[in-house]
C-alpha cells in the first residue's frame, strides 16, 4: 500500500516538474493539485488559497462546489485552519469539527454545510506563507503521518512553484507595462511615434503583396502655445487629452492614431479604395474641431491644420510619407490654420498608380500642354482688362487633368522650372499677337510663379529674357504669387521682387486673405495687387456678414495703396457686391469660363477698337460658355493646393 502512496505522489511531483520550464499559469497551478490531491489521499475535497496580509485572497481553486464554498466560508468570515495555517506556518489538524473549541465561528456554519473534518498545510517559502492547502472529509477522523506528510510535502512543493509562477508573471507584466510605455505615449495612450513606425514597416511589407493603397494625415493644432501660456500647462494637457478622444472617435478598425509630440497627431490609414476615404476622414477632423472642448471648467475653441500624402499601389511605404504629410501640413498651416493640404502629386499616384510625372514629362517634350486664358474686368461695366494663363493638359487615357494635380506633380519635381518657363513665354507670344491683330486693346497679362521658381538661380534674368524674345511690355505683364513664396525666405524673396519690379513687371498676391500673415508681408514686399480669394466671394451669397467681411478686406488693401482683384465671382449678386465695395478687377464665371486663345482673339476682334464687355448678351456662362470645363480653374504654377 506505502507503494502504490509513494507512486501516486512521485507522478504528481513529475507532473508539476512539467510545469516548471511552461507558462503554466497561477490558477492552472492550483487547480491541478487540488484535482490530484483528491486522487492519492483519503479526503472528499480540497482547496487552496493564496493569501497577501492586509488583501483579500488572490487565488482560490477548489476541487468541487463544497471545497470552494469552505474556502470562501474561511475568508468571508476571517476564521478557520486556511487562516490558521497561513498566520502560524504550521499545519493545522482537525479530525472531528464537533470537538473543536479552536474556530467557534467557522465550525458550526461548516457543520452545517456537512463538513466534518478538516487539515490545513501552510504554502511556505522561506520566512513567509503564500497561504494554505486544505483537505476536506465529510467523516471525522484523523490523517495518518504519511498522509499528513505527503500533503506537506504536496504545500511545499506547490509553493516553490507557484513563487516561480508569480516571479514570471510579475516579469512579464513588469516587461509588458515597460514595453507598453515604450510604444504609448503616456499623456494620451495613444501609440507614440516609435509604434507609427513599426506600423509603418508593417504596412510596407503588407502592401509589397497586396499592392494596397495607404496615406498619413499629419494634424498639428492651431496656436496651441497661447493655450499653455495664458491657461498654463496643465489646461493645455487637458486640451490635448480631450483633443486626443475625440479624434480617436474617428478612426476607422485597423488604422492607427498616433501623438508624434506636443500638439501634432498622425493617422495611419491602410488599404483605402480611393483617396476620397482620407478626404472624408480630414473632413471629418475639421467637423470635430467645430465644436468647443470643455477642459477644467473652460470653454476652450481650438482648430487644426491638416497635411496628407498618399502612397499608391506598390509605391514605397516609409517614414518619407510621415514627412510628405508634415510638409503639406506646414503649407495648410501658412494658410492661417484649421485647413487641410493634400500632397497633390501622391494622391495622383494613388488614385491608380500610374506614373504621372512620367507621362507629364513626356507630354511636355511632345509639345502637348497648352494654355487656356480666363478674363479679367472691370468691375464698374465689365470691359475686359486682362487675362489669366492657366496650364491644361488632356491626358490621353485619364481625359482632361485637374490643374491642381498637374501642378502637385510639377512642384514636386525639375519641371516647375522648365514647365513654368514655357508657360511664361507661351502666354507673352500670344499676348504679342492679339495686340498686332489689335493694337487698340492693349490688355494685361497675368501669369503665376511657385516660390520654387521665384527662389530658383536667377529668376529675374529669365524674366527679362523672356520679355525680350517675346517684345513683351514689361507694364503689361502681372506675375501672380501667394504666401508659399514668403515663407520660405521672406528677405531673399523680398530682393528678387525687387528686382521684378524694376524691370517693370507688377506683382500681386493670390489667394490674399487665408493667410494669417497676409498684412504683415503687404507691409514689406513690393506688391501693386492683391487678389481676394475666392472664400470671401463666395460668402457674400451664403454668410450674413460675407458683404462686410469682403468690404473690410478690400479697404484693407486700398488703405495700403493696392489695386484689387476678385477671383471667383458666380452670381450677378456677387459681381455687383464686388463693384460696391470698390474692388477695380473680377475673373470668375459669372464673366466667363478659361477660353482658348483663339476664343480671346475673337473676342477681341467683336471689341475690334474698344475692349469688349462681359458677361455677353447677360449670359453667365460668357464668351468662354462652349469650352470644355473638365478642368478646374487653377493657376500656373502655384494653384491652391487644398482639397
Amino acid at each position: 500500500m506505502a507503494v502504490v502512496h509513494e507512486d501516486k505522489l512521485s507522478a504528481v511531483l513529475s507532473e508539476f516538474a512539467r510545469t516548471l520550464v511552461t507558462d503554466f499559469p497561477i490558477q492552472g497551478i492550483l487547480d491541478h493539485l487540488v484535482e490530484r490531491i483528491v486522487d492519492i489521499l483519503p479526503v472528499t475535497a480540497a482547496g487552496v488559497t493564496l493569501i497577501s496580509e492586509g488583501t483579500a485572497p488572490r487565488y482560490v481553486a477548489a476541487s468541487n462546489s463544497d471545497a470552494l464554498r469552505f474556502e470562501r466560508l474561511q475568508s468571508d468570515i476571517g476564521q478557520g485552519p486556511c487562516l490558521a495555517a497561513f498566520i502560524t506556518g504550521e499545519a493545522v489538524s482537525v479530525p472531528d469539527l464537533h470537538q473543536t473549541a479552536s474556530f467557534p465561528r467557522f465550525a458550526p456554519s461548516a457543520l452545517t454545510a456537512g463538513l466534518a473534518a478538516v487539515f490545513a498545510f501552510p504554502l511556505r517559502h522561506g520566512d513567509g506563507c503564500l497561504g494554505a492547502l486544505d483537505l476536506y472529509r465529510g467523516t471525522p477522523g484523523p490523517l495518518s503521518a504519511a498522509d499528513l506528510a505527503t500533503a506537506q510535502t504536496l504545500a511545499d512543493v506547490a509553493a516553490a512553484y507557484l513563487l516561480n509562477a508569480q516571479a514570471r508573471d510579475d516579469a512579464r507584466a513588469t516587461s509588458d507595462h515597460f514595453y507598453h510605455s515604450a510604444l504609448h505615449d503616456p499623456l494620451t495612450g495613444l501609440p507614440n511615434r516609435l509604434m507609427l513606425q513599426q506600423r509603418l514597416e508593417h504596412v510596407a511589407q503588407r502592401s509589397l503583396r497586396s499592392h494596397a493603397t495607404a496615406a498619413i494625415l499629419f494634424a498639428d493644432l492651431d496656436r496651441f502655445k497661447k493655450v499653455n501660456d495664458t491657461h498654463g500647462h496643465q489646461v493645455g494637457d487637458a486640451l490635448l487629452l480631450a483633443v486626443a478622444r475625440r479624434l480617436s472617435a474617428l478612426v476607422r478598425p485597423g488604422d492607427t492614431m498616433a501623438r508624434v509630440s506636443g500638439d501634432e497627431f498622425v493617422f495611419l490609414c491602410e488599404d483605402l479604395a480611393s483617396p476620397d476615404d482620407v478626404v472624408l476622414l480630414a473632413r471629418r477632423i475639421d467637423e470635430a474641431f467645430a465644436r468647443p472642448f470643455i477642459v477644467a471648467g473652460l470653454e476652450l475653441s481650438a482648430s487644426a491644420s491638416v497635411g496628407i500624402a498618399f502612397a499608391g499601389p506598390g509605391d514605397s511605404i516609409s517614414e518619407e510619407l510621415v514627412a510628405q504629410a508634415d510638409r503639406a501640413m506646414y503649407r495648410a498651416k501658412r494658410r492661417g490654420g484649421g485647413h487641410h493640404v493634400i500632397d497633390l502629386r501622391e494622391a495622383v499616384h494613388a488614385a491608380d498608380g500610374h506614373d504621372f510625372e512620367g507621362d507629364l514629362r513626356r507630354a511636355f517634350a511632345r509639345d502637348e500642354l497648352d494654355v487656356a486664358y480666363q478674363p479679367i474686368v472691370t468691375t464698374g461695366d465689365g470691359f475686359l482688362t486682362g487675362v489669366e494663363a492657366l496650364l491644361r493638359w488632356t491626358h490621353p487615357t485619364r481625359g482632361a487633368v485637374p490643374a491642381m494635380s498637374m501642378i502637385g506633380v510639377a512642384e514636386q519635381s525639375t519641371l516647375i522650372d522648365e514647365v513654368g518657363a514655357w508657360v511664361l513665354e507661351r502666354a507673352c507670344r500670344d499676348r504679342g499677337r492679339w495686340l498686332r491683330s489689335h493694337p487698340a486693346v492693349p490688355i494685361d497679362l497675368a501669369v503665376n510663379v511657385s516660390a520654387r521658381q521665384l527662389m530658383a538661380q536667377d529668376f529675374p534674368s529669365l524674366v527679362e529674357a523672356v520679355l525680350d524674345v517675346t517684345a513683351m511690355d514689361p507694364g503689361a505683364l502681372v506675375l501672380e504669387m501667394t504666401e508659399d513664396v514668403f515663407v520660405e525666405d521672406l528677405d531673399r524673396a523680398a530682393a528678387v521682387l525687387a528686382r521684378l519690379r524694376g524691370l517693370g513687371i507688377r506683382l500681386a498676391l493670390d489667394d490674399f486673405g487665408t493667410g494669417y500673415s497676409s498684412l504683415s508681408y503687404l507691409r514689406r514686399l513690393p506688391v501693386h495687387i492683391v487678389k481676394i480669394d475666392q472664400s470671401f466671394v463666395a460668402d457674400v451669397d451664403r454668410v450674413p456678414l460675407g458683404g462686410p467681411v469682403l468690404a473690410a478686406v478690400t479697404n484693407l488693401a486700398h488703405v495700403l495703396g493696392l489695386s484689387v482683384i476678385a477671383e471667383g465671382v458666380e452670381t450677378s449678386s456677387q459681381a455687383e457686391e464686388v463693384s460696391a465695395v470698390g474692388c477695380q478687377w473680377a475673373q470668375g464665371y459669372f464673366y466667363a469660363r478659361p477660353m482658348p486663345a483663339a476664343a480671346i482673339a475673337a473676342l477681341l476682334e467683336r471689341g475690334r477698337t474698344r475692349p469688349p464687355r462681359l458677361p455677353e448678351h447677360g449670359d453667365p456662362g460668357g464668351a468662354g460658355a462652349a469650352v470644355d470645363d473638365a478642368s478646374s480653374e487653377a493657376s500656373l504654377p502655384d494653384a491652391p493646393a487644398a482639397a
